[in-house]
């Protein structure tokens, strides 16, 4: 549903809209939370914990962001997260946040030090996208995302590394260099918000803005065992998004595929950012909202789930598959409805060559003429029946305006299919990405890399599977931690969503988050 109106109606309603999960007394994440907080003072505590110390006066925002300040820099030499640091201007932030909060005033993340990926242009600040054509460029005005978070109060602190034009699963750059992740410094914290997650798991700060196309939110949030959300397409504003030197353009260069969204430790920070973030974008002439309606259930007991472990173009490993089995395991236990098949599921296969087609065109425009000759050469020598996803990495950059169009009549096709399952079913739980967090591989030609799934090799740029279920039809899907490896590397899960039924994937992950736990920090931040 489409309507003409402006951003404080969207917040207004996006309160009513709100729904307060049920239960009394502790849980389980909350106990961790706490335990992790003895240990770690204020390192790991939520937005929303932060909250109630700064509005109670027991702590004030100066404070908070100078143990934020310290953290970093005692902590960062190691995980390289924090790239592009904002200290000064944060400190003069924090101060009015005080003089605010001693006046009375309230906002959600009013004296909360946060941070924002690299590709979000903050006034003053470089933004890079980690190509050196940007290294001396500086964004004139704050992305909106970014804005909105100011307007709710939140204190600054810097921009956290990515990868290489935000197309990696690693987040390396000849400007930054490498993060790692800060469960094994020696794999990576994942791609391209890889960033964004580290240091939401080293206990830099407690929010975290991100950006995703094919994965980048969902698959560093399984690495780091943080929590991310991709929003549905088009609900939180790109502007401001764009890579060093281009136009303010009003929609994002993905053509709709890509999205920014929040990151954080717990489901709440999580539904409290989404807030804060989505709406209209009102320097658009013809801004529209996208209705998000309240969860559709307060109690584990009354979801219908299904639950998805394998794909037809890429096995997953071993370690992911049986966390996933042991949540379906304690959902059924729960009291959940849980199905492991349907027939209702759309053709993984071809959402993901669809997906291959239409980003891998995207990303290549403004490439040379060389380069396309290159491509063409390389097409004509595939078999016309050649569908491997590689062959699509081929073709993707020559398709023509009516083989695009056709991608967006199928993309249309997928969000009706998907709609149709969403008709049985609540949410569809599947793995963020193929494997844990793996070693660093910074060979330059992606094709030439592999991914090592129980001991056998597979092309690396297949790993993009999990990313294509949610990422074509727009659907809004969360990833939250649900265990470790043999190897205490966290894994993850993917709650994906009826389209703009935003509320109920992060619904979900908060109830599992009380029922079963959540976020743990990593035990060499400990």
């Amino acid at each position: 549903m489409h309507q003409f109106l402006n951003r404080r109606s969207f917040l207004a309603a996006a309160g009513a809209a709100a729904v307060v999960a049920a239960g009394a007394g502790k849980s389980s994440a909350v106990a961790q939370r706490n335990a992790a907080s003895a240990s770690d003072g204020l390192a790991y505590r939520s937005v929303a914990e932060l909250r109630g110390l700064l509005d109670s006066y027991k702590i004030s925002a100066t404070e908070l962001l100078d143990q934020a300040i310290k953290r970093i820099e005692v902590q960062d030499a190691r995980i390289n997260a924090m790239v592009v640091r904002d200290f000064e201007r944060a400190r003069l932030s924090a101060a009015a946040a005080d003089r605010a909060l001693a006046q009375g005033e309230r906002k959600p993340l009013l004296g909360i030090p946060v941070s924002v990926k690299e590709s979000f242009n903050v006034g003053g600040l470089p933004t890079t996208w980690g190509l050196p054509m940007g290294r001396d460029w500086r964004a004139a005005e704050d992305a909106v995302a970014v804005a909105r978070l100011k307007a709710a109060g939140a204190v600054v602190v810097g921009k956290t590394n990515l990868a290489i034009a935000i197309a990696d699963w690693q987040s390396y750059n000849t400007i930054y260099n490498a993060t790692n992740n800060p469960w094994d410094p020696a794999r990576t914290p994942g791609g391209s918000s890889g960033g964004s997650a580290a240091a939401l798991a080293a206990g830099y700060v407690a929010l975290e803005l991100g950006s995703d196309v094919s994965g980048s939110i969902r698959v560093p949030a399984h690495f780091c065992g943080v929590f991310g959300h991709k929003p549905t397409s088009d609900l939180v504003p790109q502007r401001g998004h764009a890579p060093p030197r281009a136009l303010p353009l009003q929609t994002d260069l993905t053509s709709g595929l890509g999205v920014c969204g929040p990151m954080a430790r717990t489901a709440d920070d999580l539904a409290m950012a989404l807030d804060v973030l989505a709406g209209p974008d009102e320097n658009q002439a013809t801004a529209y909202r996208l209705w998000l309606p309240a969860a559709r259930h307060a109690d584990l007991r009354s979801y219908r789930v299904l639950v998805i472990d394998g794909h037809p173009l890429l096995p997953v490993a071993s370690a992911v598959r049986t966390a996933l089995d042991q949540l379906a395991g304690r959902l059924t236990k729960a009291g959940a409805t849980v199905a492991r098949s349907s027939a209702l599921l759309p053709d993984l296969a071809e959402s993901a060559r669809l997906h291959t087609r239409l980003v891998r065109n995207v990303v290549n425009f403004g490439r040379p003429p060389e380069y396309f000759q290159r491509m063409r050469e390389a097409a004509a020598a595939l078999s016309r029946d050649d569908d491997s996803l590689k062959a699509w990495r081929i073709r993707a950059p020559l398709l023509t305006h009516h083989e695009w169009m056709a991608g967006e009549i199928a993309r249309a096709r997928l969000r009706q299919q998907w709609s149709m399952l969403f008709s049985q079913f609540d949410v569809v739980l599947c793995p963020p990405h193929a494997v844990v967090a793996f070693p660093h591989d910074h060979l330059d030609d992606m094709e030439e890399r592999s991914l090592n799934i129980d001991g056998a090799a597979h092309p690396y740029l297949s790993q993009i599977v999990w990313a294509t279920l949610a990422t074509p039809p727009g659907l809004p899907a969360t990833v939250m931690p649900i265990g470790r490896s043999r190897e205490g590397l966290p894994i993850g899960v993917q709650i994906i969503g009826s389209y703009l039924e935003d509320r109920t994937t992060i619904a979900f992950a908060g109830l599992m988050e009380r029922e079963f736990g959540g976020f743990l920090p990593p035990p060499l931040q400990r």
